[in-house]
């Protein structure tokens, strides 16, 4: 089976989702399942905004009070939290996710595209690490297991990898995506949104019939 999930690594809810599908996978030990993940962005026009944490953003953005912000995830941190992820939006710093995207790409390319959703994902929502800093990047990138020459190149090289992001975007609205996290199985089965373990492992049921 192949499993193709679209995903920002900004979204909340797909570090969630990608918790929740890990889960309903190790009811499949003995099953040949291969995970590919997608580019999405869930606002493309965001600009780095080194030094702002969520909470600051959102404020601004809807014209709230930064306590009003803080309630309103506080949802998702106990969410968060009941799958093992500690999220700290306190120290998130809004980044536009276009280069790590294509950072993706490149470990998508040595076999390590889910090690590095994993660490971006934890990088940004768990250690407030700079996604917009170069030298982060290629940190980051090396931990995964990639040659931080070639992540290097990418995070110089605008173009490099950008045909690969803009694909999968066009290949989402193609088939209807209108929000991330979404998790196709060998084109027969979706799943939309962080669901619950058991819904997973119903649709994972289903595929391998």
């Amino acid at each position: 089976m192949k499993i193709e999930i679209w995903s920002d690594i900004m979204c909340p809810f797909c570090y969630i989702g990608k918790r929740q599908l890990e889960t309903a996978l190790e009811q499949f030990p003995n099953d040949e399942i291969e995970i590919e993940w997608k580019s999405f962005q869930l606002d493309p026009t965001i600009e780095p905004q080194s030094g702002k944490d969520v909470y600051t953003f959102l404020a601004e953005r809807k014209g709230i009070s930064v306590e009003q912000s803080i309630e309103m995830h506080k949802g998702v941190v106990e969410r968060a939290k009941s799958v093992g992820l500690d999220y700290h939006f306190d120290k998130a710093i809004i980044s536009n996710s276009l280069t790590a995207h294509r950072i993706i790409h490149l470990a998508k390319k040595n076999n390590l595209g889910d090690k590095m959703e994993e660490i971006f994902f934890k990088a940004y929502f768990t250690e407030g690490r700079d996604l917009n800093d170069a030298q982060t990047l290629i940190e980051l990138g090396t931990k995964a297991g990639l040659n931080s020459d070639e992540v290097k190149e990418v995070v110089e090289n605008e173009n490099l990898y950008l045909n690969d992001v803009h694909s999968d975007i066009h290949e989402a609205n193609q088939i209807g995506v209108q929000g991330v996290p979404f998790f196709v199985f060998d084109r027969k089965y979706a799943v939309s949104g962080a669901q619950p373990v058991e819904a997973f492992v119903q649709t994972i049921k289903e595929g391998l019939k």
